[in-house]
């Protein structure tokens, strides 16, 4: 399955476009990767715990919406948007991702 944040692909036509696709993930860090998290911002840094985090959810966000966009027949998913964002206390970390399910040539 072909990903793109583009809404065209160099050199390929879209045959059909199957509509919008999305997935979205929220994931919490444990009480040990928010102490680190807190300590790292003290002393400056990054925070690898949350960077892990947010790889992991977007990782899941996109199998999500590649299942939809599968299920409609779809090869290809264009105009790809992620959004992240704090949920919560700030302790829940969501991303959501969505795209139009097209069938490439």
């Amino acid at each position: 399955m072909l990903l793109t944040t583009t809404n065209t692909v160099e050199g390929k036509k879209a045959l059909k476009y199957h509509g919008l696709v999305s997935g979205e993930a929220i994931l919490g860090a444990n009480i040990f990767k928010d102490l680190f998290a807190g300590i790292r911002d003290i002393v400056g840094g990054r925070s690898a715990a949350y960077e892990e985090e947010l790889r992991r959810a977007k990782d899941i966000a996109l199998e999500e919406m590649q299942q939809q966009a599968r299920s409609l027949g779809a090869n290809a998913i264009i105009g790809i948007d992620l959004d992240y964002e704090t949920v919560g206390s700030g302790t829940m970390l969501m991303v959501s991702a969505t795209g139009t399910a097209v069938t490439l040539e």
